[in-house]
């Protein structure tokens, strides 16, 4: 484990030194330890439609490998092959993640529930240069459904359900962090066990209630180059599923599984005015 380095400047004590943090790649070895089991989608296709005009179909191959096209934002209308990881969450909610090595430095999200017929996409690209101040992998959303279902319950959208919990996530034996959800835009994190010991910091995020229970919450980083995209299930399973894209030591684009336990600490509401 590396702990935090602090420097004393004028008799002050600043924030941890940001030379000693780790890389995406040493943090992300292993978070996902205790993730729900991959599901093998081979000879099940799908057709969504998404805010935005933005259609995307897909044809699971095998239990690796999927074909997808998409108008509109995607912009693959000729159709691509690229691997692909899908976990059941509940039932009928399904959690895919298209990790594009035919793209390099993209991934596409989608959950849905077969029976409701409600999806939800994110899209993650890695920008080509950093700029100061705004993290490097940016997201993207929409709300749509899932094609030839019958559409039920309400539509997902972003939600303040989170502001004001605070949890910790287990992912595997060597990897513990707590979140603070302060605003519709930002939440802190610190590592409490792990490579990353000691640090923490505020960064961007992104909450949607997709259903009753199951929110999608997505960060951005600012000091490592890495968004990620979780399913929190918050009911009785108390379950996260998620992804990384990020760039690694190395310099090149990764993608990476992780997922595990959430252990609500508590919440606090605001008696007069909220934050943004």
């Amino acid at each position: 484990m590396t702990h935090s380095h602090t420097i004393e400047v004028g008799g002050r004590t600043d924030a941890a030194d940001r030379s000693q943090w780790k890389t995406y790649d040493d943090f992300a070895a292993g978070i996902d330890t205790y993730r729900l089991p991959a599901v093998d989608l081979t000879g099940i296709s799908v057709s969504f439609r998404f805010d935005g005009e933005t259609a995307l179909n897909i044809v699971f191959d095998d239990d690796q490998n999927a074909t997808w096209s998409s108008d509109g934002l995607l912009s693959a209308s000729g159709g691509n092959r690229d691997p692909y990881d899908a976990v059941q969450v509940r039932p009928d909610v399904t959690f895919l993640n298209l990790p594009l090595t035919s793209r390099g430095r993209e991934a596409i999200t989608v959950v849905w529930n077969r029976v409701t017929g409600r999806a939800l996409l994110t899209h993650s690209a890695i920008a080509p240069e950093p700029t100061p101040g705004v993290p490097q992998v940016g997201q993207t959303f929409a709300a749509g459904i899932v094609e030839g279902v019958s559409v039920t319950g309400a539509k997902p959208g972003t939600s303040r359900d989170l502001i004001g919990m605070r949890n910790v996530y287990r992912y595997s034996p060597n990897h513990l962090y707590e979140h603070v959800y302060l605003s519709s835009e930002r939440y802190a994190w610190q590592c409490v066990q792990g490579e990353q010991r000691g640090h923490g910091d505020v960064d961007m995020s992104t909450v949607w209630k997709f259903e009753h229970g199951l929110y999608l919450f997505c960060f951005r980083e600012f000091v490592i180059p890495v968004a990620s995209v979780w399913l929190h299930d918050l009911g009785y399973e108390l379950r996260t599923t998620g992804v990384f894209l990020g760039i690694n030591g190395q310099g090149n684009a990764q993608h990476s599984r992780a997922g595990g336990h959430i252990y609500p600490l508590g919440s606090v509401t605001y008696p007069d005015i909220e934050p943004v």
